[in-house]
């Protein structure tokens, strides 16, 4: 299929590897079908999370242990009915600012993915953490 996108322009991908959100995107509840894009000449730590939907919806996701030693949320039980069972990815939704040294992550807000079943969702955990997460620690950013 092809899939007209923000970043890449137009890019084929599978339309099996569409994640449907079981437990849409906060701000953005009308869009559900989204597909995981990767550009290995950024990092494997980073991906574009595309609507299949709306071509100028993107949102960058990086890797929890990008940015945290251990990062292990709570999924809660609703969630994990929605997803199915089977392991799953959790990805930070990434502001990219300017500089590129005040960018953050969202910590308290994940999206989970079960990659087997090919759904996904935005969770909200119950624990305490923060929504601007550095990218950077202070002494990276004095670099």
């Amino acid at each position: 299929m092809k899939l007209d996108t923000r970043d890449f322009g137009q890019v084929e991908i599978d339309e099996k590897e569409i994640l449907t959100f079981v437990s849409p995107i906060f701000g953005f509840e009308e869009y559900k079908k989204f597909a995981l894009l990767y550009q290995e000449s950024v990092s494997e730590h980073f991906v574009w999370l595309q609507s299949v939907e709306e071509p100028e919806l993107c949102f960058i996701l990086l890797s929890p242990d990008t940015v945290v030693d251990s990062y292990e949320p709570d999924i809660p039980q609703s969630i994990s009915e929605l997803l199915g069972d089977g392991a799953y990815m959790c990805w930070l939704i990434a502001t990219i600012r300017d500089p590129f040294s005040d960018s953050t992550a969202n910590l308290k807000s994940p999206i989970v993915v079960n990659p087997s079943l090919h759904k996904a969702a935005q969770v909200v955990l119950e624990e305490k953490l923060p929504i601007r997460y550095s990218l950077f620690r202070e002494e990276d950013k004095k670099c």
